[in-house]
């Protein structure tokens, strides 16, 4: 397993998915992956934003935001 816990997540849902065969938990694991991709998306965005600003990416890291 990754040791980012996003991507670890998206191994875990994808391989539900491909474990059964129910229609419903299908759609319901797709919708948790696309809304995890859109966090993933968030995460990178607020990196790139402080990268230039290592106290605060420090700040943002302790507080679980990065």
């Amino acid at each position: 397993m990754s040791e980012d816990p996003l991507e670890t997540v998206q191994t875990l849902l994808e391989s539900v998915i491909e474990e059964t065969d129910d229609a419903e938990v299908h759609y319901k694991l797709r919708s948790a992956l696309q809304i995890l991709e859109a966090s993933k998306e968030e995460v990178s965005t607020l990196k790139e934003a402080v990268a230039d600003h290592p106290e605060l990416e420090d700040r943002l890291s302790d507080l679980g935001y990065l």
